[in-house]
């Protein structure tokens, strides 16, 4: 079986459709044998100094696997016997998880409601996550924002490789400005003010990415050693792509905190958050209520605030949003303060003090088994613990 004939075959079919008009399917190839994986990828590097690989192909390292903008039922024709030594799956799309916005003229920033209820200020005499490295894998976060740019670190641009990764949408700064804003005059602060964003433009202006840019975005985090990753996002198909780098990045020691989803659904959530590997969020209210629109059920690790939440926008603005999006971050930023004051820790460990932490939440239906986050809790606990 010719290693060099599976390339050429790739490329060609590669250039082929990424050439095509309309043609929006692409495909993950996942190798059996890492050996054919090194392999390819060199043949691929090889090649890419002739000329730019074709758009779409490109390694995906932390999986051994590589996507291409071919769909799944063209990739059948591959080589003689290559078939029996790779997994092929669709290179889904995913989406980032919040409503409607409205600008915050006339509303109060300085200390969000959602960062007052998690108790968050109760802890920042003693930790308020001082070098503590989120990733965080969504549209970006405009850096000129003065609530954020002393909480800025070099990110990346996954979808224009060289170029900084400026937000177009304004998701991604809402969530860095929930996790780590810093109180600028006139501004707001965050859960974590000292605690490092990292920011893993992977989703475009509409708020969307396919499952390889979110692969690659993992494994970016995964090198620079990143201590956790703030995923608000989410899909409702299983991927085991997404899922092989969750697991890689948990045996790294990385901990992924994921958003549940917007659906309003009591027995399902979307992926990456329903993965065992991460911590799910769900959303509450101002009355520690699951609003409507938030998934809720067995597979819900912890909720958070998640309705009417402001926080920044681009433009140096501000913008209240409503989705598990919001509550991912308050729970990311309270992660964030209990690394600082117990670095080391790892993804078991902090899944453990969260759930031992929680504060029941209100309403005759309420879940009994989760909660709502309480950071001065958390840090009661961990003391209990650890110490």
């Amino acid at each position: 079986m010719d290693i060099n004939a599976l390339i050429s075959w790739l490329l060609e079919k590669s250039a082929r459709s990424a050439g095509s008009a309309g043609s929006a399917e692409r495909s993950i190839i996942r190798f059996g044998r890492r050996r054919d994986y090194l392999r390819i990828a060199a043949l691929c590097s090889e090649a890419s100094r002739r000329q730019p690989l074709p758009q779409g192909l490109k390694p995906l390292p932390l999986i051994d696997a590589i996507s291409c903008p071919i769909g799944a039922a063209r990739l059948h024709d591959a080589p003689p016997g290559w078939l029996s030594r790779i997994r092929l799956e669709p290179d889904m799309p995913a989406a980032v998880h919040a409503a409607p916005r409205r600008s915050t003229v006339g509303l109060t920033k300085g200390l969000p409601w959602g960062v007052e209820a998690i108790k968050a200020p109760a802890a920042w005499r003693r930790t308020t996550g001082h070098r503590v490295r989120v990733g965080v894998i969504d549209t970006g976060v405009d850096a000129a924002h003065p609530d954020l740019r002393g909480s800025l670190a070099r990110g990346i641009n996954l979808l224009s490789r060289g170029t900084p990764p400026h937000d177009d949408n304004g998701h991604g700064t809402h969530i860095a400005g929930t996790i780590a804003a810093a109180n600028q005059p006139g501004g707001m602060i965050g859960v974590a003010p000292r605690a490092s964003i990292f920011p893993v433009k992977a989703f475009d202006h509409n708020g969307s990415a396919y499952v390889s840019d979110i692969v690659l975005a993992i494994e970016w985090c995964v090198r620079n050693r990143m201590h956790l990753i703030n995923m608000s996002f989410g899909m409702k198909t299983r991927s085991k792509a997404l899922l092989g780098a969750v697991r890689q990045a948990t045996a790294a020691g990385v901990l992924i905190v994921a958003s549940s989803g917007n659906a309003g659904r009591r027995k399902a959530i979307d992926y990456p958050a329903r993965y065992p590997q991460t911590i799910s969020v769900g959303a509450t209210n101002r009355l520690r209520r699951i609003p409507p629109f938030s998934n809720r059920g067995s597979y819900i690790d912890i909720y958070a605030p998640g309705d009417k939440i402001t926080s920044a926008w681009v433009g140096g603005s501000y913008h209240e949003m409503s989705g598990t999006s919001m509550a991912t971050s308050h729970v990311s930023g309270a992660v964030a303060l209990l690394l600082a004051a117990y670095p080391g820790l790892g993804p078991a460990a902090i899944k453990t003090i969260l759930r031992r932490s929680m504060q029941p939440l209100r309403g005759p239906r309420a879940p009994r088994l989760t909660g709502e986050l309480d950071v001065a809790k958390m840090l009661r606990t961990a003391d209990r613990l650890l110490q």
